[in-house]
C-alpha cells in the first residue's frame, strides 16, 4: 500500500529516553527499587563495556539494552551494575537470555547485578519474570524484576497529566501499537502528544528529547509526515521554541533520508543551517511528490509529461491539496483543475 504507515521505530526513542532520565524511568516502572539508590551520586552509563559481552546481533524484539552504575543508598556496595532491557516482541528465550546476561556482567566486573526488564510486547497474558535448572539437587537460575508496558493502557488520562516523561514514552509506545494499521489514527495521537510537551513547564532539553523520542516512534506516511511538519513548525512559533536546527540529521527520519541526496547529507554534516533546513524541505517534498505520482498512476495510468512536470515544480501546499482532491475525483482533470 502506498500510503501504508512506515514499521515502528522503537529501538532509538528508548535508548533516547533511558539515557536523557534513568532516574525517572526507575521512578516510574520500578518505584520501590528506585527508592533504594542514592541518586546524589550520577548514575553512570557503562554501554560500551555491555557492547563488549553481548551476544551479537540484538534479538528479535529487543529495543534497548543499558547497563547503569549506581549507589545504594544503604551503602552495603559502594557501587552496583542495573542491566535494563526493553522487549517489545514476545520471545520465548528472553529469561534463559537474562540469566546469560546477569552471569557474565557478574563474571566480569566481579560486582552485584540487577536485571530489569520492561515488557513493551502486545501479549497481555506473557509475564516471564524467572530462568531456574534444578538437577540432582542442584539449583541454577534467576529471578528478575519486571513491569508491564500495557497495564498501562487503561491509563490514557493520567498518563497525560503525569510529569514523568516516560509517562509520555509509554503512551507513545501503546498508540503507536495501537494505530501501526492506520495512519490517520496515528497522525492524531502523535500530534496530541506533541502538543502536550508544551503542557508540563519542562526544560527546553526535556521537551526536545520527547520530541526526538515521538517523531522517531511514531513513523508516519509522506502525506500525514508532511502535515505534521506543518503543524510542528507553527506549533514552535506559538511557543516561542522552535527546532535549533544546527544539527539537522538528529530530525531526520529514515523515510525523509531516503528523498535526501548525499551532497545534502554533506551539507547536512557541515552545520550549513540555511542549506539544511532546504534540504530537509526538499527531502519531504520530493518525497510527497513522488507518492502522489505513484498514486495517480494506479489510478489513472501512466501520466502525461505535463502532469509530471506539474509534480516535479509544485509546492508543498499544491501537492497536499492534490492529494486531498485524490479521493474523489474521477479523472486528472478534476484534480489539476
Amino acid at each position: 500500500m502506498p500510503n501504508a504507515v512506515p514499521p515502528a521505530r522503537y529501538d532509538l526513542p528508548w535508548k533516547a529516553a533511558l539515557t536523557h532520565a534513568f532516574r525517572a524511568f526507575m521512578a516510574f516502572f520500578f518505584t520501590e527499587l528506585c527508592a533504594r539508590i542514592d541518586w546524589t551520586v550520577r548514575p553512570r552509563f557503562r554501554d560500551k563495556e555491555l557492547a563488549g559481552i553481548s551476544f551479537g546481533d540484538a534479538p528479535d524484539g529487543m529495543v534497548a539494552d543499558k547497563l547503569v552504575e549506581v549507589r545504594l543508598r544503604d551503602g552495603s556496595e559502594q557501587w552496583v551494575l542495573i542491566h535494563v532491557e526493553v522487549q517489545a516482541q514476545r520471545d520465548g528465550s528472553l529469561a534463559r537470555r537474562v540469566f546469560d546476561y546477569n552471569y557474565r556482567i557478574f563474571n566480569e566486573y566481579g560486582r552485584q547485578v540487577a536485571s530489569l526488564v520492561l515488557l513493551a510486547d502486545d501479549d497481555p497474558g506473557w509475564r516471564p519474570h524467572a530462568f531456574h535448572n534444578q538437577l540432582l539437587g542442584t539449583v541454577m537460575g534467576i529471578s528478575f524484576a519486571t513491569a508491564k508496558l500495557l497495564d498501562f493502557a487503561g491509563q490514557a488520562d493520567a498518563l497525560m497529566a503525569s510529569r514523568n516523561p516516560f509517562a509520555l514514552v509509554t503512551l507513545a509506545h501503546l498508540r503507536t501499537q495501537q494505530a501501526r494499521h492506520d495512519p490517520d489514527q496515528l497522525y492524531a495521537a502523535k500530534w496530541q502528544m506533541t502538543k502536550l510537551l508544551y503542557e508540563h513547564g519542562w526544560s527546553k532539553r526535556r521537551i526536545i528529547m520527547l520530541f526526538k523520542v515521538i517523531n522517531w516512534m511514531m513513523a508516519l506516511p509522506p502525506l500525514q509526515h508532511e502535515r505534521y511538519w506543518r503543524g510542528v513548525r507553527r506549533l514552535g512559533k506559538e511557543h516561542n521554541m522552535e527546532l535549533d536546527m544546527k544539527n539537522p540529521m538528529e530530525w531526520v527520519t529514515p523515510l525523509e533520508e531516503m528523498f535526501i541526496d548525499k551532497g545534502m547529507k554533506r551539507g547536512l554534516k557541515k552545520g550549513l543551517e540555511q542549506g539544511l533546513e532546504q534540504g530537509l524541505e526538499q527531502g519531504r517534498k520530493a518525497g510527497a511528490a513522488a507518492l502522489l505520482e505513484r498514486l495517480l498512476t494506479r489510478r489513472f495510468g501512466p501520466l502525461p509529461r505535463t502532469v509530471q512536470r506539474k509534480l516535479a515544480n509544485a509546492s508543498e501546499e499544491q501537492l497536499a491539496a492534490w492529494s486531498d482532491a485524490l479521493q474523489d475525483a474521477q479523472s486528472l482533470k478534476q484534480i489539476f483543475n
